[in-house]
C-alpha cells in the first residue's frame, strides 16, 4: 500500500464544496445525515479538513459543543482513496485536542463506525449521560444533532442503528 501524503487544518469555507462532496455519498447510505450547504458555511469554523499535497478535501471532521463540558464530534468521513492511512485518527485527534483546550471533558458521537471509535477511547452508553435540568435546557436547541443526541422521538428514524458512545478526557 503506498503511503498517502496530508496534513490537518482547520477548514477554510472554500472547503465547502469539498466537504459536500465528500460526505454526499456517506448521506446517499444512511450513514450519516444530510447538511446543507448553508448548514455546512455556517457550521465550518467547527470543522477541520485533511488535505492532500493539492490541497483537496480528502477528509473532515467537527466538534460541535453541546453543554459546558460536553461535545459532540461529528460528521467524520475519509475519502475512499485515503482510508485506512491515519486519516480519521488524525482528524479525530486534532478534534479532541481543540476539544480539550476549551475546557470540554467528554465527547460523545452516535455512529455507525463503532470499532473506529473505540479506537480513539470511546465506549457505548446507554444511559442518560446529562442530567434532567440540562436536558430540558438543550430541549430548546434548533440543531437536528442536539436533537439526535437527546433522542428525541421526531428524529429517531435518524438514529436507528446507530450506537451512542462517549469518551472522558
Amino acid at each position: 500500500m503506498t503511503e498517502k501524503t496530508f496534513s490537518v487544518r482547520p477548514a477554510r469555507t472554500s472547503d465547502v464544496p469539498g466537504i459536500q462532496a465528500l460526505i454526499e455519498p456517506l448521506v446517499e447510505q444512511n450513514i450519516l445525515l444530510r447538511k446543507e450547504n448553508v448548514e455546512l458555511y455556517e457550521s465550518v469554523l467547527e470543522f477541520r479538513v485533511a488535505v492532500d499535497g493539492a490541497d483537496r478535501v480528502v477528509g473532515c471532521g467537527a466538534l460541535h459543543v453541546l453543554w459546558q463540558d460536553l461535545g459532540e464530534v461529528r460528521t467524520i468521513a475519509v475519502h475512499d482513496d485515503f482510508r485506512g492511512h491515519g486519516v480519521g485518527h488524525a482528524i479525530y485527534s486534532d478534534l479532541e485536542k481543540q476539544a480539550r483546550s476549551i475546557g470540554l471533558g467528554r465527547l460523545f458521537c452516535l455512529t455507525f463506525e463503532v470499532d473506529f471509535f473505540t479506537r480513539q477511547g470511546f465506549a457505548e452508553v446507554s444511559d442518560e449521560i446529562i442530567p434532567p435540568e440540562v436536558y430540558a435546557e438543550m430541549l430548546r436547541s434548533h440543531d437536528e444533532g442536539v436533537a439526535e443526541f437527546l433522542d428525541v422521538a421526531r428524529v429517531k428514524p435518524n438514529t436507528l442503528g446507530n450506537t451512542r458512545m462517549l469518551r472522558l478526557l
